[in-house]
């Protein structure tokens, strides 16, 4: 596999901002997306911060215009992979059939694949009630009986209900719209999501299947279902009243995570074939490792306190990319902000890359600029990794007044290598080393 792989288009999807121009302004100035939120009433939850994207952000408007009918079966989560795509395509001066105008496609379609991280879809609470209102018990209006469901409820559901959220929708129309006839897969593997998928996509061109496939992922946490759900895993901070700084990964302070809605699409490229077209690239891809982690004694819903698992990963892409550990100039690493998790994978970077480095080496956690986004995550890491190797300039690390043993170093005397490490909830583990093009 001696495909050389280049990423040339980068499209993230934040509350900092729409693509990566406004993307790394955020980041560069040390802005943070987090705070009160307007998406739904979340005043009666014990956390109430959050990440959102900017309230003028619309689907139409990233979509050719005998497309829009189909964006009425769009999730949110669809919406945004949808509109990463089409920024990461903008900003590597890729034409597919897709992009405005008519200039015919740079690659071949059948050499083009896709592969998109995605999380658990939560259902639209409106679409929901009158269904659910159609289905309560005859006589007991207070319980819901499910042969009304069957004979009633459902029935108030457009036909195509099920197709908003379908996990794999997202890659589905990225393809349909950009013409994308190479391998395709969806990654549902948590927080882990978007990482792994671009590690696919790696491997696809490596392989020789395609030249070009975009990549990533996207989640939106703020609507009612999926923010209960990290509330009720006990992931999310109660300190309100600090606003942004109430989350910070790597802090002995830490009290907890916040989630949010974001993602970014990538799109790599085939060295020679970004070549041939005059592609400029931010950073060359040159390892990739995966792992699971096991915790029987907890079933997963802990981490292992020596992060193994997470370091097996790391070595593996570090094997791959033909890097010693003292050769990272920067880690971006999960950083979710819980205690356990922060240590375990703190404890990771120091086994594999020696506590001396590690000391040595800024760590950043950029979900303290957007938030936990879920399957997004690992993507805009990866956005946010080659932003800073393309630019020279490391973004300021944030919230991080009491770094936990090791963390402490903010400033990095070179920027030519980074390690990406992205972490889920349920033990997938992924590593990405990059290199400055």
């Amino acid at each position: 596999m001696s495909r050389r792989v280049w990423i040339t288009g980068i499209g993230p999807i934040t509350g900092l901002g729409l693509g990566a121009e406004a993307t790394w302004q955020g980041l560069s100035e040390g802005r943070s997306a987090i705070g009160p939120f307007d998406a739904f009433d979340a005043s009666g939850l014990p956390c109430q911060l959050g990440a959102q994207i900017e309230s003028g952000f619309k689907v139409r408007d990233y979509v050719p215009k005998t497309y829009r009918k189909a964006t009425k079966v769009m999730a949110r989560d669809i919406e945004m992979a949808v509109a990463g795509a089409k920024l990461a395509a903008a900003d590597a001066g890729l034409h597919t059939a897709g992009s405005d105008g008519d200039a015919p496609p740079d690659h071949d379609p059948e050499r083009m694949g896709c592969h998109i991280g995605a999380g658990l879809i939560a259902a639209d609470m409106d679409e929901l009630t009158a269904a659910m209102d159609g289905s309560r018990a005859q006589g007991d209006r207070t319980h819901l009986d499910l042969h009304r469901w069957g004979e009633a409820g459902m029935h108030e559901l457009t036909p195509l209900w099920l197709l908003k959220y379908l996990p794999n929708m997202l890659a589905c129309h990225v393809t349909i719209i950009h013409d994308l006839r190479g391998p395709s897969n969806t990654i549902t593997c948590a927080e882990a999501s978007g990482g792994l998928s671009v590690g696919e996509s790696l491997r696809v061109i490596q392989r020789g299947q395609a030249d070009l496939c975009f990549c990533g992922g996207a989640e939106s946490r703020l609507n009612p279902q999926a923010f209960l759900r990290q509330i009720l895993a006990n992931r999310l901070t109660h300190h309100n009243d600090a606003g942004a700084e109430a989350m910070r990964p790597f802090d002995r302070g830490a009290s907890g995570g916040v989630a949010g809605e974001g993602g970014a699409i990538l799109i790599l490229e085939e060295q020679a074939a970004a070549t041939r077209r005059g592609a400029e690239p931010y950073a060359e891809l040159l390892g990739f490792g995966a792992s699971q982690t096991v915790s029987p004694e907890t079933r997963n819903r802990a981490p292992d306190p020596e992060g193994r698992g997470v370091a097996s990963a790391i070595r593996a892409a570090l094997r791959e990319a033909e890097r010693e550990a003292s050769s990272i100039d920067a880690v971006f690493a999960f950083g979710c902000a819980q205690p356990d998790w922060d240590q375990a994978e703190a404890a990771a970077l120091r086994t594999t890359l020696g506590a001396d480095k590690l000391a040595a080496t800024p760590v950043v956690a950029a979900r303290t600029n957007w938030s936990n986004t879920g399957a997004g995550g690992g993507a805009l890491d990866l956005a946010a990794a080659a932003l800073t190797l393309k630019h020279q300039t490391l973004p300021p690390i944030l919230h991080r007044s009491d770094p936990i043993d090791g963390l402490g170093a903010r400033e990095a005397a070179k920027l030519e290598t980074a390690l990406v490490v992205s972490l889920g909830f349920g033990g997938q583990n992924c590593a990405l080393v990059l290199g400055k093009a």
